[in-house]
């Protein structure tokens, strides 16, 4: 089937943001106020509660998910001549901050067992020019924290959370985005807090801090008014977007309560099909980000996105492993376990507010398709 039918027939996409809190009071208080760029209290006011939500010392709002990263790779000070290991398996985004500084990703495959980039295969990539690790929280789940800065810490190396799918996800107890030495979070309108286009830079270190805060603010010395001494970036959030962020962070709880009721009643209707979902091992609060199925057999995965999209129900194929993008293939290189999930993976519609009448019809559709495929396609 086409692209454009298939998003043409779409009753149901795979995520809308819920809106219905705060929003609209504190988007007209700055509007009201006249203070509406890159001054205003609900900047400092979301900075502070989402800070405290993760359990980080400092926070600093920034326009979206790809510059809080590239933020992190600045305020590391990496750069040409340095390597930054990250897995195949994520938005592409993660690999570009590293292009940006003019470092190289070097990446690595992920673990079958929950989609996480692999520890193993990381301790065989490092290098002398190795500069970073980064994890990957891919769709809501966790990376092995415990392994990962264990690696970072017998080889000196700085460790990067890229959190953009998981906010509210927990490792043992404690948030993504405090075991390493900085964090990035993403509030793009499909996340599970949103500011409309947002993101967000955590991290425990004052010095770090100082150093994401001075490159977001064009590189604006602070003992003299208009004088720049490095060069710098506008990379500041809005006040609008910030009473956005506050409004929502106000109901964050309340989102991932639904999200996790509509994951166990896709995982209890889907149980018995050639398919799994994400696991969540143990020590790990799924935030279910996305609801993800990886089928058993990859030739399944586009028929049944057409068959769910016949029906009005959007999905979204896993990423494509970033080893395979035209700019970052110049030598051949395999990564089995991700090449695999990135052809067998579907994400399944998951908003808050989805209603558990439409995942069953979801679900009922899924079942649908395996009763009636033929056996042999050949």
């Amino acid at each position: 089937m086409e692209q454009g039918v298939r998003q043409n027939q779409i009753s149901i996409p795979v995520y809308k943001p819920s809106l219905d809190g705060k929003e609209r009071e504190y988007v007209l208080e700055c509007i009201d106020s006249s203070w509406i760029s890159s001054r205003g209290k609900f900047i400092g006011l979301f900075e502070h509660e989402f800070a405290r939500y993760v359990g980080a010392h400092y926070a600093a709002g920034v326009p979206n998910g790809t510059i809080a990263l590239h933020l992190c790779m600045l305020a590391l000070g990496v750069g040409p001549g340095d390597e930054v290991i990250i897995p195949t398996l994520t938005y592409i985004s993660s690999a570009n901050c590293v292009t940006y500084t003019g470092a190289t990703p070097v990446f690595a495959d992920s673990r079958e067992s929950d989609w996480q980039i692999d520890p193993n295969d990381i301790a065989r990539r490092i290098t002398a020019n190795t500069k970073a690790i980064m994890a990957v929280h891919l769709y809501g789940g966790a990376c092995d924290m415990d392994a990962l800065t264990t690696i970072a810490s017998e080889n000196s190396l700085f460790l990067v959370e890229d959190c953009a799918e998981g906010i509210g996800t927990l490792y043992k107890g404690k948030h993504v985005g405090g075991f390493g030495d900085i964090a990035a979070f993403s509030f793009f309108g499909n996340k599970t807090i949103t500011t409309g286009e947002g993101g967000m830079v955590v991290t425990n270190d004052e010095t770090l801090y100082e150093r994401v805060t001075r490159f977001r603010g064009q590189g604006l010395a602070k003992y003299r008014e208009y004088w720049h001494d490095i060069v710098g970036y506008n990379y500041r959030m809005t006040n609008i977007c910030a009473a956005i962020g506050l409004a929502q962070l106000e109901r964050v709880e309340t989102f991932l309560e639904r999200k996790r009721k509509i994951a166990e009643r896709y995982r209890e209707r889907l149980e018995g099909l050639p398919l799994t979902l994400q696991s969540e091992p143990d020590g790990v609060r799924h935030s279910y980000w996305m609801v993800s199925i990886l089928l058993d057999d990859h030739t399944d995965r586009d028929p049944l996105r057409d068959h769910l999209a016949k029906k009005g129900v959007e999905t979204r194929p896993f990423f494509n492993p970033i080893h395979t993008m035209p700019m970052y293939a110049s030598r051949f290189q395999r990564f089995p376990v991700a090449e695999s999930l990135s052809r067998r993976g579907i994400n399944l519609p998951s908003w808050p507010d989805l209603e558990l009448e439409l995942v069953d019809f979801i679900c009922n559709s899924i079942i649908e398709y395996f009763q009636n495929k033929p056996h042999d396609r050949r």
